[in-house]
């Protein structure tokens, strides 16, 4: 049905009655003209669509009309029966689409404000388009504050490893045009400076025609969550009452330590500890004071070892310690004096005064076993043999500390003999471009070939030469039969690469090490910045202000330096900045890691990271497998070596290697 009205009064008062479901209205009535005819109108009706009747000279009015509010503008000279019914139905289709979108988003804005995740969006430049409440009070940020600002100025992030700026994965789900995720070290800073551990995922937004115009982001505070799951772990791993490590996490500490005693070539030791008569407490006392006194125990364990020992209670009166670096047996022997004393004070409890005593059995890593479970059950079978001896005591692992006895004279007699025999020889590790994988140099590792035992490697002679100072001259052999190789290459027409030397404590403190260098160089005529010395974090840190003297003067011969090893000893931020440092060698215990831990893998980012925005050339060593060098090169690690590129060679195959190459591996 159709209702008219001459005037605007008129129309008004029918507005005032609803039920209208569009407006014809001209602008010109006896009793009102012009823009303030269309403003009452669209003030009685809202929410009806109006369309503006006008001749071809109103249409500057019309046109204002239509930007405040006026669905659209015809003029009188195209009425008909056709055109006015198509104009209407057009106008309340529009108004109709405008309803259900109003209705649509007001439901998304709803919906948004009532999940538990806090919501971001941007445009394609990257300035915030969107969050909502959750995102709001995470942020810091008011809606109306953030709107059209920098997303990274509203949502700062930074990784909890490195404390570096974390790049903003908005950016990248619209670079990669895919679904991104936060890595799991991600800390947003809020506004107001605190911070929070987070979670999240980007999505791109998409036009119709299917070109990226923006991205949002769902992230959540994982805060209680993580604190959650680490309370979770620590009570998987530690003993529930002493609150001692468990056996599960003395395990995997103790293979951890096996594994990095094996590659630095030093020993540790473990020390099985029964409580002797203690299941008299038990029975004349009962278990409630039995639990207290080994709580008792268990404190004044901690004080007899370093920060860096574990002390583990197996279960009952049963403990383990874990000494995870020592020089030789009388240092394990030190540390069970130190319990057994410990132990022997009077214990009070509950007003009860008790005095306990202990046995130990000590086994040594490598003499007594390669892994941790023979080596804990040497040194529990070397306790049970000091209980026959009489309790109060302690007692080595007998057989084979024989064994290790004999084997060290044997092999120290024969190191005296080995230079002037000349049965040391160098293998050659290269060492890969990850990017290119063009050949950057190669590491030299020294091997023995013994006339009774064939090949032996560094593990099984160079503790025992840097115990009796062999390892000078020994390192002086290597230094300069690397030089004269690498010089020789050259001489030949190949293409200069770098050789890198391990250099030990010993070798590095001796008096006459720099003035060695620069003899060699001077007679192998090798250019110094083909040369690279390898020291462990150990090696550097113990004197630091000779340390830095040395190394500035290998500095100025032109010489390049390598941190050995990096992330297995002091890790010092302080000493990266203080030392003229080249290189950074992540250690291949992490390397090994990559995809079956996760913090083993953040561990290599954060060293990646680190040592890139320090300016030192990152290089991965122990690549065994394409998906450690999958994962090297998606953090842009600068070269890697490992058995995935070439095992070591010695020098007549390695220089087949560098007419041939390796970057068939690393670019396929």
């Amino acid at each position: 049905m159709v209702e008219c009205a001459q005037r605007l009064d008129d129309a008004l008062e029918r507005l005032s009655r609803n039920g209208i479901t569009a407006i014809l209205l001209d602008l010109w009535l006896p009793d009102s003209q012009g823009i303030a005819t269309f403003e009452q109108g669209w003030r009685a009706a809202p929410h009806a669509p109006i369309l503006i009747i006008g001749s071809p000279d109103d249409q500057g009015v019309a046109r204002q009309a239509v930007e405040r509010g006026a669905q659209d503008y015809i003029q009188r000279d195209h009425l008909d029966t056709y055109t006015l019914p198509r104009a209407l139905k057009r106008i309340i289709e529009r108004r109709a689409a405008d309803e259900v979108l109003y209705f649509e988003q007001q439901r998304a804005e709803v919906t948004l404000n009532s999940i538990g995740d806090a919501v971001l969006s941007t445009d394609v430049a990257g300035n915030v388009t969107y969050l909502n409440l959750v995102a709001e009070r995470m942020t810091g940020w008011p809606r109306h504050e953030a709107m059209g600002r920098p997303v990274a100025e509203v949502f700062q992030i930074i990784d909890a490893a490195t404390r570096e700026p974390a790049r903003n994965p908005l950016d990248r789900a619209m670079q990669f045009d895919r679904v991104v995720e936060l890595t799991a070290t991600c800390l947003l800073i809020r506004r107001d400076g605190t911070e929070t551990i987070i979670e999240d995922s980007a999505s791109p937004i998409h036009d119709r025609a299917g070109l990226v115009i923006g991205a949002v982001m769902v992230f959540k505070d994982v805060s209680e969550t993580r604190a959650m799951a680490m309370h979770a772990v620590y009570l998987a791993q530690h003993d529930f009452l002493t609150e001692l490590p468990n056996r599960m996490l003395l395990n995997d500490r103790l293979t951890q330590a096996i594994a990095l005693a094996r590659r630095r070539g030093h020993r540790l030791a473990v020390l099985f500890v029964d409580l002797d008569r203690f299941k008299h407490v038990n029975d004349s006392l009962g278990h409630v004071i039995g639990d207290e006194l080994l709580q008792s125990v268990a404190r004044r364990l901690v004080t007899c070892v370093r920060s860096s020992d574990t002390i583990s209670r197996q279960g009952g009166d049963e403990f383990v310690v874990l000494l995870s670096e020592i020089k030789d047996a009388d240092d394990a022997a030190g540390s069970a004096q130190k319990i057994l004393a410990a132990v022997l004070e009077p214990h009070d409890v509950a007003r009860h005064h008790l005095h306990v005593t202990a046995t130990i059995g000590i086994s040594i890593y490598p003499d007594d076993g390669p892994d941790a479970e023979k080596l804990i059950k040497c040194a529990d079978t070397a306790m049970y043999h000091a209980k026959e001896g009489g309790r109060n005591n302690y007692h080595f692992f007998e057989p084979e500390m024989n064994v290790r006895a004999v084997e060290r004279q044997w092999i120290e007699a024969g190191l005296h003999r080995a230079l002037d025999r000349r049965e040391f020889v160098l293998h050659y590790q290269p060492k890969i471009d990850l990017e290119t994988g063009a050949m950057t140099g190669a590491e030299t590792l020294i091997r023995w070939v013994h006339p009774d035992r064939g090949l032996m490697f560094p593990n099984d002679f160079v503790p025992i030469a840097e115990d009796t100072g062999l390892i000078v001259p020994i390192g002086q052999w290597v230094l300069r039969e690397a030089c004269r190789q690498s010089r020789a290459w050259i001489d030949e027409g190949q293409r200069p690469i770098s050789v890198a030397v391990n250099i030990s404590a010993v070798e590095f403190r001796d008096p006459l090490f720099l003035e060695n260098v620069r003899t060699v160089l001077n007679d192998t005529r090798l250019d110094a910045r083909y040369l690279e010395l390898e020291l462990t974090e150990s090696s550097l840190v113990q004197h630091a202000e000779s340390t830095t003297i040395a190394l500035q003067a290998l500095k100025g011969m032109g010489v390049q330096v390598g941190i050995d090893d990096f992330g297995t000893g002091y890790s010092s931020l302080s000493y990266l900045r203080q030392f003229p440092i080249n290189v950074l060698k992540v250690d291949q215990s992490f390397i090994h890691e990559i995809s079956a831990d996760p913090v083993g893998n953040s561990i290599v980012r954060a060293v990646i990271s680190m040592g890139k925005s320090l300016g030192h050339r990152v290089v991965a060593e122990g690549v065994e497998t394409r998906e450690q060098l999958a994962f090297l090169q998606a953090q842009r690690c600068c070269e890697g070596q490992g058995y995935y590129f070439s095992r070591p060679l010695v020098a007549e195959q390695f220089v087949r290697l560098l007419d041939t190459g390796l970057s068939g591996l690393v670019l396929q």
